[in-house]
């Protein structure tokens, strides 16, 4: 059987902004509770505590899911591996909508005590396992669908998803922050949340419009669906998804050091106004997105991977640099000192997608990228600010950070150079009897 046009069905482009829509919607609606978590929940939900652990307990809650990733991806990965890559995203999208709303509906310690952060808690792990399988489903839609000259550029767009969601999140927040502190405390901090029910209206109506990818199809039609593909992959790739979750480490660290720590570094230690430190990360990421992009483009035209390795020996020296600038206090400063951050972190972020997808093969796809990179957030993304902020203690010992950082970096670089695309181009049909580590 000849290999599955990249068009059928539904154009590239129509499926890269349903993608690219979805995506921005469920980061949103997972940055926005990162940033209350810095800002907002150390009070709201964690009073009885001094303003350090307070920060401690409230940013642990944005930790915890990413804890629920893992099981989030082994869960959707084998139903996009034996259902379809469409359905998965429109269920995983509802699934995020919801708990984000009820988020903003949720009484404080104030009004209903121990039962509050118990509730967060819950709503927190529906997010985790939520996102845990939209992010590997939105990749395979879109590089699924691209001729494999275009799977990069595609892939690339797919991840400013998570920038463009953070600019929202940061836009949405830098408004309400405007209001009077006892106004944004009481009700301002919760329109955020409760405007994610309206993004979440548009993200399903537009996921439903496009079709399934080729490659799921062509798998399909072969009669090659596996009955447990966690079990085929974990046998066959198991390797792989470890190497692969090492990879990706400083990538997410690098992005949550600028998203979700810099907002309570700047305001509690540099004494920063909240609204100055949203604007700036607002920006900072208005400007990764054109980097994502064009990296997503450079690694349809240079080798991927090498784009990847070097993106993250960059990142080694980036954090030290990041941290000199921003301590300066100097708002222009600051602001260049989150570009450097960026630089190296987009061209292993804009290359990763299409880098990660072509480790396997398509009928246990899902199931792989979604465990790989779920797995590395564990580390990279949810623990990063919780570990930042012990390590910052009360003494501002931000080297302390910046080696937690460099240390991340080194064991991607020797996990990157393991990594190979064995899969890229390459028919559905075409699925090895044994498989690398």
């Amino acid at each position: 059987m000849s290999t599955p046009s990249a068009t059928a069905g539904t154009s590239p482009r129509r499926v890269v902004a349903s993608s690219l829509a979805g995506t921005v919607i469920e980061w949103y609606e997972f940055y926005i509770y990162g940033t209350a978590a810095a800002l907002v929940f150390d009070e709201l939900f964690f009073p009885s505590f001094d303003s350090f652990v307070g920060t401690l307990l409230s940013l642990s809650t944005f930790a915890i899911a990413f804890v629920a990733r893992p099981l989030g991806a082994a869960v959707f990965g084998h139903y996009g591996d034996r259902l379809g890559r469409k359905t998965l995203l429109v269920v995983s999208l509802t699934m995020m909508g919801g708990a984000t709303f009820l988020i903003g509906l949720l009484p404080g310690y104030g009004s209903i005590g121990v039962a509050a952060p118990l509730l967060l808690i819950v709503l927190r792990l529906i997010q985790g396992v939520s996102l845990g399988g939209e992010y590997g489903g939105a990749v395979l839609m879109s590089v699924e669908h691209a001729a494999p000259h275009r799977r990069g550029l595609f892939g690339g767009i797919i991840n400013t998803g998570a920038s463009l969601g953070l600019v929202l999140a940061s836009a949405v927040f830098a408004i309400t922050g405007l209001l009077p502190e006892d106004a944004f405390m009481s009700w301002g901090w919760r329109i955020p949340f409760l405007f994610s029910v309206v993004l979440l209206a548009l993200g399903i109506g537009i996921r439903l419009r496009v079709a399934e990818s080729p490659e799921f199809t062509a798998v399909r039609q072969q009669d090659r669906i596996e009955k447990l593909p966690i079990r085929t992959a974990v046998a066959g790739y198991g390797g792989r998804i470890l190497l692969m979750a090492l990879a990706y480490l400083p990538t997410g660290a690098i992005f949550y050091l600028a998203a979700v720590f810099s907002l309570s570094y700047g305001t509690d230690t540099l004494d920063v106004s909240r609204s100055t430190m949203l604007v700036m990360v607002c920006f900072a990421n208005v400007a990764a997105v054109a980097g994502l992009i064009y990296c997503g483009w450079l690694s349809d035209r240079i080798d991927r991977k090498a784009i990847y390795f070097w993106g993250v020996a960059g990142m080694i020296v980036t954090p030290w640099i990041w941290f000199l600038m921003i301590n300066t206090g100097n708002r222009a400063v600051m602001f260049l000192g989150f570009l450097v951050l960026f630089i190296p972190h987009c061209a292993s972020y804009g290359a990763m997608p299409a880098f990660f997808a072509q480790l396997y093969p398509p009928h246990i796809r899902y199931t792989g990228l979604a465990l790989g990179y779920a797995i590395g957030t564990v580390v990279g993304s949810g623990l990063s600010p919780l570990v930042a902020t012990a390590l910052l203690g009360t003494d501002n010992n931000w080297p302390a950070v910046a080696v937690f950082i460099t240390v991340l970096n080194i064991a991607a670089l020797v996990a990157t150079t393991k990594l190979s695309e064995d899969h890229a181009g390459k028919p559905a049909v075409a699925v090895p009897s044994t498989s690398p580590a």
